[in-house]
C-alpha cells in the first residue's frame, strides 16, 4: 500500500522535474493535475480519519467530564450515608458494631477550627507562592503589530490545515 507521504513525495519530485523542463505554464498545470489523482484520493481519506479522531477525542473528553460528575455525586451520597449512620449510632448511644466484613466504631480526634481568619497572626498563615510570570502573547502581538520591537519575540506567518 502506498502511503500519502510517499505519494506526496513522488508528486513533489515529479513537479520539480517538470519545473526544470522548458514547458509552458498550461502544459505544466495540466500535467500536475493529471499526476494528482492518487493524492486527491488518499488525502480525503486521511482527512476523514482526522475528523474521526477529533470526534473520538471530544467524546472521550465528554465521557471523562460525565464520569467525574458521577463520581462526585457518588462521593456525596456516601458522605450523606456516613452522616446518617453517625447520627443514628450517636442517637442510640452505640459505640461499636462488629459484623461480617465490617467494623463500625467511633474514634476520638481533634481538629483546629478557625473562628476568625483575620485575627490569625501572619506568621501562622500559609502564603502560597505567586505564579511564575509568563509571556502575554496578546500584548506582545499588539506591540509588534504597532511597530515596536519586542526582544525575544516575533510574529511568524503560519499555515494551519483545516479539515471541515
Amino acid at each position: 500500500m502506498t502511503t500519502l507521504a510517499m505519494i506526496a513525495a513522488q508528486y513533489r519530485a515529479d513537479a520539480d522535474k517538470l519545473a526544470d523542463l522548458d514547458l509552458d505554464e498550461q502544459t505544466v498545470a495540466d500535467t500536475l493535475e493529471a499526476m494528482a489523482g492518487d493524492l486527491e484520493i488518499k488525502a480525503p481519506s486521511v482527512a476523514h480519519m482526522v475528523r474521526a479522531f477529533e470526534a473520538d477525542a471530544a467524546a472521550v473528553a465528554q465521557w471523562a467530564k460525565d464520569a467525574a460528575a458521577r463520581a462526585k455525586a457518588i462521593e456525596a451520597r456516601a458522605e450523606r450515608l456516613r452522616d446518617y449512620l453517625a447520627h443514628c449510632l450517636d442517637q442510640a448511644g452505640i459505640e461499636k458494631i462488629d459484623g461480617p466484613g465490617i467494623r463500625i466504631s467511633w474514634r476520638k480526634s481533634s481538629a483546629v477550627v478557625i473562628d476568625d481568619e483575620t485575627q490569625i497572626p501572619l506568621s501562622l498563615m500559609v502564603c502560597p507562592p505567586a505564579p511564575a510570570p509568563r509571556p502575554d502573547k496578546v500584548s506582545i502581538a499588539s506591540e509588534i503589530k504597532a511597530g515596536r520591537d519586542v526582544p525575544g519575540a516575533h510574529i511568524e506567518a503560519r499555515r494551519t490545515l483545516q479539515v471541515k
